[in-house]
């Protein structure tokens, strides 16, 4: 159930999940700016990059300059996504205070993105979050494919939940279902979350959510109808996964934004200088940009959400 003005927590993973895919590099100035404009718009958390090698997601090679160069403005967020315990060394010497780690719910799928089975990867993230909570880190857990993955089909509600709250025993403090491919249905999101629930908190819950069959936003309408309250997004729709086929653009953070404000749910996010945000982001990557609403959003832009 919805009540008016409580808070949802909107992380933008623009700069991370939304620019690792572009063919065209863009340069540490570049992912500055954008970070500065969605600083500017009120987005209260923000994913900056990964800590994966350079080789794999060379848009991504920059972390260790990106991460300390970024000004964190009082009570908002910024994270990294770490693949292992390498990778959360290198964002701690980078002054990173949250880390994510994604865990793929298939085997195929670690395979394909990290080389590793799906026992290992398990190990590996389970390690990777104790070390991080050790150092006192604020940590996320990325399920990955938690509803079909791209080489296997359907992905078992059962081992979501199994994953899930392994990860968190091993100390994440947030669970993120990811909707990696864009293949979810609202039913899909109310089926693995009624599963989830039973044993995890809504608060402790988040969703990722693609948008290949334009279900994105009527996924998180879903999730907001069972009591979660925290949701990635991207500006502009900007994203995909290189080791996912098919997997389309992200949820648009102007989009989950303007449905929040019209169900009387608050954001902190300032509308106009999100659509400031797109233009950014449009620049750096070199074509239009845009969530279903944006073009009323240009006209309206005044509006404060």
């Amino acid at each position: 159930m919805i009540t008016a003005s409580e808070q949802v927590r909107i992380t933008d993973v623009g700069p991370r999940d939304g620019l690792q895919s572009q063919k065209t590099l863009v340069p540490t100035a570049g992912k500055l700016a954008l970070i500065e404009a969605l600083w500017s718009a009120g987005v209260p958390a923000i994913e900056a990059t990964s800590f994966v090698s350079p080789q794999a997601v060379p848009q991504m090679a920059d972390a260790d300059e990106l991460m300390p160069a970024i000004t964190v403005p009082a009570g908002r967020s910024l994270s990294a996504l770490v693949p292992n315990q390498r990778g959360l060394e290198r964002a701690v010497r980078a002054g990173c205070r949250e880390v994510a780690v994604v865990l793929s719910a298939t085997e195929t799928m670690n395979q394909r993105n990290i080389r590793m089975g799906l026992a290992e990867a398990i190990a590996t993230a389970r390690d990777t979050l104790r070390d991080a909570q050790a150092q006192g880190l604020a940590t996320r857990a990325y399920i990955a494919v938690a509803f079909a993955c791209p080489f296997e089909g359907h992905t078992p509600t059962e081992r979501v939940h199994a994953l899930s709250t392994a990860m968190a025993e091993a100390g994440a403090g947030e669970i993120v279902v990811a909707d990696t491919i864009g293949a979810a249905a609202p039913s899909d999101v109310q089926r693995v979350l009624q599963t989830l629930l039973q044993s995890l908190p809504a608060q402790s819950l988040g969703l990722h959510l693609h948008n290949t069959r334009g279900m994105a936003l009527a996924n998180a309408w879903q999730g907001l109808q069972m009591g979660v309250r925290r949701f990635d997004a991207s500006i502009g729709g900007l994203g995909g996964c290189p080791f996912a086929p098919g997997a389309a653009g992200n949820l648009a953070t102007e989009d989950l934004a303007l449905l929040c404000a019209q169900a009387g749910l608050e954001t902190q996010i300032r509308m106009d200088a999100l659509v400031r945000a797109i233009d950014v982001a449009e620049t750096l990557v070199g074509y239009p940009l845009g969530g279903c609403s944006l073009r009323w959003i240009r006209q309206n832009k005044e509006m404060s959400i």
